[in-house]
């Protein structure tokens, strides 16, 4: 620990951390005859649990000493319980297989394009699955966005060959992944089915949503379709973009423990703290890989990351000083003088691919009328949507307007610059996703540029150190200007002194 750190470690975080740290393996789940065992290193811990009003109840039988068995259908359940009492569970009482499914990846994409994993992408692959091992077969895999998540998840399934179940965030992730899949593997298209609102296809590969899993038509009742989980011999469960993981969804996964898990995120934040519950049940990091290590390799645009500070509009400024605070916000959030300062960011950037990202509708509709350019947003028809996208990818459309719908899983890889005009309070993970929006590697120059537009001394500022933090602890450059003209131009052309990197030749 020492190593890494500039300064000192004091002895006491250091006690702290190594203690929390060594709990690890302490407490096992094994499978002995076909039954769950609870295992602990010390008579003592095994005690403590036994004697715990909250672990007794999921409890069968105590074994011996170190040993106990667990109730049916309740390994997810005790795990979650024993990370909150600090002690993360070493799962290693392995998987029931799916049914068989071989899945070959192509050298050649279907595309025409040359296709192999990156040295990175290959050893996520090998960290996640451990050649079949009890350790291997459940996790998170922490990727920037652009690094290909979508990529390694076909290198999870092609080593586990067994069927698939995937869960996305939206239909526009879902048919992304479709599409990936058609592209690299040699699934055909009746191999693969969509499980949506519109469709209830049960295939080999069967893609879902998070939506249609938490569908339910009134509060009180069932959710519709998450029996989805049991309704074939999957052998594998992907959560794309884990971190969104909804609650009733968490449930569900703790039932289905002796299924293979695959988590993947950009960022494992959550604003309602469940991290420990994501790495409980779908289980551990397996691979955490710094955004500014692909940046450095050229996998990822590099980007510069700059917060301009626009004064509140005159016509704002006495509603402002008379609204509450969560008012306050908003107001500060909508300031109609932030359409000028974007209009400056679009002269100085003509020709290259830009998102405009917001929180507000009526602020979004505002830009869209003000500066002619089209919009998405949840309102949107999907397939009006996907035409958008597709125009935005193909350069027929240089400025988009969208709303948080495009913060999660949308594949706009010639995007090189982003005008964030609202956000949700401050939020990391949706910092971290909205920048992600820019950070694929490029055809041409591999630099990106993130401007965020604040009112300044306003509410809206307080919010802003919170992401701030975040970008700078990522070691992303991150410049406070107080009107776009103090930006100087070259900067904001190139980000990056010097010529930007090349894109390395290796595909994926």
């Amino acid at each position: 620990m020492k190593c890494f750190s500039r300064y000192p470690v004091p002895q006491n975080i250091e006690y702290d951390v190594v203690e929390y740290v060594s709990r690890f393996g302490r407490v096992r789940l094994q499978l002995v005859d076909e039954e769950i065992i609870l295992e602990c290193d010390e008579s003592h811990l095994m005690d403590q649990f036994w004697n715990d009003s909250q672990v007794r109840p999921l409890l069968m039988r105590r074994i011996g000493r170190c040993s106990a068995a667990v109730k049916h259908r309740m390994r997810g359940d005790l795990k979650q319980t024993l990370i909150r009492k600090e002690y993360p569970v070493e799962d290693l009482a392995g998987y029931t297989d799916g049914e068989p499914l071989v899945i070959e990846i192509r050298q050649k994409a279907a595309s025409g394009l040359d296709f192999t994993f990156r040295k990175y992408q290959r050893d996520a692959v090998q960290v996640y699955h451990q050649d079949g091992r009890s350790t291997g077969g459940s996790g998170v895999l922490v990727l920037p966005c652009g690094a290909g998540k979508t990529i390694v998840a076909i290198g999870c399934m092609s080593v586990v060959s067994q069927h698939c179940l995937v869960v996305v965030t939206n239909i526009t992730a879902l048919h992304q992944w479709r599409e990936e899949l058609l592209d690299k593997t040699r699934l055909t298209p009746d191999m693969i089915g969509e499980y949506s609102g519109e469709l209830k296809e049960i295939r080999p590969v069967t893609l879902t949503t998070y939506q249609i899993l938490t569908y339910r038509r009134q509060k009180d009742e069932d959710f519709l379709h998450m029996k989805l989980f049991d309704r074939n011999a999957w052998g594998l469960i992907i959560y794309d973009e884990v971190h969104m993981l909804p609650a009733p969804v968490f449930r569900a996964v703790a039932d289905i423990q002796a299924k293979r898990r695959l988590g993947l995120t950009a960022t494992l934040l959550r604003e309602d703290g469940r991290e420990s519950d994501v790495f409980s049940l779908i289980g551990p990091k397996k691979i955490d890989m710094p955004w500014k290590t692909l940046e450095k390799q050229g996998w990822i645009a590099q980007a510069l990351c700059v917060e301009i500070r626009v004064p509140l509009h005159d016509a704002l400024l006495h509603s402002y000083a008379i609204a509450d605070a969560k008012t306050k916000f908003r107001i500060a959030s909508e300031n109609e003088a932030k359409v000028e300062v974007a209009r400056s960011i679009l002269g100085r950037h003509i020709g290259e691919q830009i998102l405009i990202i917001g929180q507000y509708l009526d602020q979004l509709e505002y830009f869209h009328d003000e500066l002619g350019a089209p919009i998405i947003t949840g309102k949107t028809p999907n397939k009006q949507r996907e035409t958008l996208y597709s125009d935005f990818r193909n350069g027929r459309v240089k400025v988009l307007v969208v709303s948080k719908v495009a913060n999660f899983a949308v594949d706009l890889p010639d995007a090189s610059v982003a005008i964030q005009i609202s956000g949700t309070f401050g939020s990391r993970q949706e910092e971290a996703q909205r920048l992600g929006r820019i950070l694929r590697p490029k055809s041409t120059h591999n630099t990106a540029i993130f401007y965020t537009l604040v009112s300044n001394e306003t509410r809206e500022c307080e919010f802003a150190v919170k992401r701030q933090m975040f970008l700078t602890e990522q070691g992303y450059r991150y410049r406070i200007v107080n009107s776009f003209e103090e930006l100087d131009p070259k900067e904001s052309l190139n980000p990056i002194s010097g010529v930007g990197m090349s894109v390395p030749s290796e595909s994926g």
